[in-house]
């Protein structure tokens, strides 16, 4: 049957983690509902799957589980997903002159797959070469955060990291390496609890090889405090 053929080729595609957009898939009407709106719908719906695990929602320990999943859905986990969220990052005039690289190196990346709803968690890498501006560290930071907490596929967040980053600095010059592990690969499936998965992005200056390199060679280093 058609019907069924088309579901098995949509879990091949989850199951071998394909992308379909390097945009987050939204609705038109993504945000017609408030955040309260949004816990209280996901509330039941979190409910009706453990019940029908089998699980007695009276116990103690789970009666408070539909709450407090979906609050960490709307306001934790994928969080990434509101506008209103997303980090303000201002930009300030280079008037140090710097004109090398800055790498921001092994800041923290937790995610949740789209194709299974389990976490990645890994590092990323960012660097930029100033054309002018320049953005406070921390906001480097907020911004893999923030499209990190939404439901991801990892070339994606790569690569939404790497556009903002230029939109905020008026460059191209924009680079990030992301090495994570997926606990849907690691925990599940293959079980593979090894491997781990390198994307990355280059532009502008980036794409030449020799500062490609350079790049490379500055996440290789050690850091020791």
């Amino acid at each position: 049957m058609k019907i069924e053929s088309d579901f098995n080729d949509i879990d091949a595609l989850g199951d071998d983690h394909i992308g379909s957009s390097s945009e987050t898939p939204l609705r038109p009407d993504a945000f017609k509902l408030s955040n309260t709106q949004k816990i209280e719908s996901i509330k039941g719906d979190v409910k009706h799957i453990l019940e029908t695990l089998g699980l007695d929602l009276n116990d103690d320990s789970l009666k408070g589980t539909p709450n407090r999943v979906a609050k960490m859905f709307v306001n934790e986990i994928f969080g990434g997903l509101d506008p209103n969220k997303k980090p303000s990052a201002s930009t300030f005039d280079n008037k140090y002159k710097y004109g090398e690289m800055l790498v921001e190196k092994n800041i923290t990346v937790y995610s949740t797959c789209e194709h299974h709803l389990l976490p990645i968690v890994g590092r990323a890498h960012i660097a930029y070469i100033s054309n002018g501006t320049v953005v406070g560290l921390s906001k480097m930071n907020r911004i893999v955060d923030y499209y990190a907490k939404r439901p991801q596929v990892q070339e994606r967040l790569t690569i939404q990291i790497v556009k903002e980053l230029q939109e905020v600095l008026g460059t191209e010059d924009v680079a990030c390496v992301i090495d994570a592990k997926h606990l849907c690969v690691n925990s599940r499936g293959i079980r593979d609890i090894e491997s781990s998965t390198v994307t990355s992005e280059f532009g502008g200056q980036f794409k030449a090889k020799e500062t490609r390199r350079e790049l490379l060679d500055y996440i290789k280093l050690e850091t020791h405090f």
